[in-house]
């Protein structure tokens, strides 16, 4: 074959030379053409479009514009008890001389604001920190109104202020911990108030040994209720529920009040009462200072039988009236101090020594958790503590024992039975989204 081509080339080389000339001006050719194909950004044509865009300020003048804050300053604290206006101002982000003039002047700020320890504040101020707003709120224990003292700047420049009252709302809140030494130490942990964690001691007190029987990793879920000025919580309410995990044991309870009743009981999530004839203490979550038992008299330096308990609590702590009955007796009784009895039924009578004051009178008829005075140090007393005895026909008997060995309260009516199980399902649910809360902490 390749003698065949070798001999062609030499017999015929001009035809052989033309052909390949037009193969490779062909392709030169088509090359050419594709380059010349895309145009020559430099020659193509340029448009320009004019909007015009109206301003969203066009009718404000320019010294408006100037003049007014970029934006408002919101901040929060509390009132503490060594404030002064400039103090609390400055903690505020506020830096405004008129404006501390004006609070320490003000007779309303004065009487109603400054070392006024714990009233919550709001204020409002410009992005170059004077003062538009201040707000205080508070709310008496026994009250379902609030105050609130209002200190604004008037479109004069000057301040002006004023009180105003308005009704507390009432709202829920869940929360929860885990034990890790104690049940304070976890509520603190937790941002619980202390009214809440001697609430739920209170609850489960007959089921459970605070003082004893907690062990490291229990847990516990509670729904409060929070009384809430402008949505800023004042102070806590009732516990609605809670849940407590105990040693391997899960004790709940929740807050039932039957319809037409004045009253209203803690209940298990079954159904069962909680509720004794009598509290297992006068004193909230306190610590005994000495049991009903043998004792070395500390004035008298004698053994005696010490026929109560006495609780160590702080001077002023509120003392109650652990079951319903009469006040047998009240006022100043020898090594007493002041004192006050309280007859019950079935020959129980209950008697609250050393207080530092009374708050009721021979004749009175009390309920279980009635405040009757105050814990105190008068009498044969070396310091203030509640000297708390429990008489059964004039014999004085264990008070922890008595208490414990109560009987519980009537349970709920059939009538009363299918809107209970509403409100325990109900609580059930709240009750699990708090323990979902407490776990997630805890991971």
């Amino acid at each position: 074959m390749l003698n065949v081509l070798q001999q062609g080339i030499q017999h015929h080389p001009k035809r052989i030379s033309a052909a390949i000339a037009a193969v490779l001006l062909t392709g030169g050719g088509g090359a050419f053409a594709v380059a010349q194909l895309a145009p020559d950004p430099a020659d193509l044509p340029v448009t320009t479009l004019t909007e015009p865009v109206a301003s969203l300020a066009s009718d404000l003048a320019l010294p408006d514009l100037l003049e007014a804050p970029a934006f408002t300053l919101y901040r929060s604290a509390h009132v503490r008890r060594d404030d002064s206006a400039e103090s609390l101002l400055q903690r505020l982000g506020i830096a405004d001389p008129q404006a501390s003039g004006f609070l320490r002047a003000d007779a309303l700020v004065r009487d109603n604001l400054l070392g006024r320890t714990g009233r919550q504040l709001t204020a409002e101020a410009t992005d170059d920190h004077r003062l538009l707003r201040l707000t205080a709120r508070w709310a008496s224990d026994d009250s379902d109104d609030f105050q609130r003292l209002v200190v604004e700047r008037a479109s004069d420049g000057n301040f002006a202020a004023r009180i105003e009252s308005a009704p507390l709302s009432v709202g829920t809140r869940l929360a929860g911990g885990i034990i890790q030494s104690s049940l304070f130490a976890a509520t603190d942990a937790n941002a619980i108030p202390d009214s809440v964690a001697i609430q739920l001691a209170e609850i489960f007190s007959g089921e459970i040994d605070f003082r004893r029987a907690l062990r490291k990793n229990d847990s516990f879920s509670i729904v409060y209720e929070t009384l809430e000025a402008d949505g800023e919580p004042l102070r806590t309410g009732r516990i609605l529920s809670a849940e407590f995990h105990n040693n391997g044991t899960t004790h709940d309870a929740v807050w039932f009040q039957e319809a037409g009743s004045d009253k209203g009981s803690y209940y298990t999530l079954a159904g069962n009462s909680m509720r004794r004839a009598y509290l297992s203490t006068p004193v909230a979550f306190t610590r005994i200072s000495s049991n009903f038992a043998m004792r070395l008299h500390p004035i008298h330096n004698t053994w005696r039988a010490h026929k109560g308990t006495d609780l160590a609590a702080p001077h002023g702590t509120t003392v109650r009236t652990i079951g319903d009955g009469v006040v047998d007796f009240a006022g100043w009784q020898n090594g007493y101090g002041n004192v006050v009895y309280v007859k019950h039924s079935n020959q129980h009578t209950t008697v609250y020594a050393h207080l530092s004051r009374v708050n009721v009178k021979k004749g009175a008829r009390v309920t279980q958790g009635d405040q009757i005075g105050a814990v105190g140090a008068t009498g044969w007393a070396t310091g203030p503590h509640l000297h708390f005895e429990f008489r059964v026909d004039g014999q004085q008997v264990d008070p922890m024992q008595m208490a414990r060995k109560s009987e519980a309260a009537k349970p709920i009516s059939t009538a009363a039975q299918s809107a209970f199980k509403q409100v325990a399902q109900q609580m059930r649910i709240e009750l699990n989204a708090a323990q979902t809360i407490v776990q997630a902490k805890a991971d």
